[in-house]
């Protein structure tokens, strides 16, 4: 499931979509997002399907190196509408705070998540 919660002009926008395992891989295509866990694929040998955990991973890293930095509640806020939960929102942002593609830089009363890449 995908939640997206946001506004058009002054118009509240939140709208949830049920996406299964195909259409998670379809949407990880598209942002030019697969994983293969380190090993490359030979021509006609199956590989894994990437889980709906995995593919949300890809678009929360993909989320933050468009944007280049957030702060920690804005960061926190985007995660939430894409997962459609305060949890799964939280679980991200603490994988992003513990990757090395991310700088948290304290500033302020909130933290800055910097994308650094790997």
């Amino acid at each position: 499931m995908l939640r997206i919660r946001g506004s058009i002009g002054d118009w509240p926008v939140d709208l949830t979509l049920e996406l299964d395992d195909s259409d998670w891989a379809k949407l990880g295509a598209q942002l030019q997002v697969s994983r293969t866990d380190g090993v490359v694929p030979v021509a006609g040998t199956p590989v894994k399907p990437v889980s709906q955990d995995d593919s949300l991973w890809q678009l929360a890293r993909e989320l933050l190196r468009t944007s280049g930095q957030l702060t920690g509640p804005d960061l926190l806020e985007q995660l939430e509408g894409l997962t459609g939960s305060a949890v799964a929102g939280k679980r991200l942002l603490v994988r992003l705070r513990h990757s090395a593609e991310v700088k948290v830089l304290s500033g302020g009363d909130t933290p800055l998540y910097r994308w650094i890449g790997a």
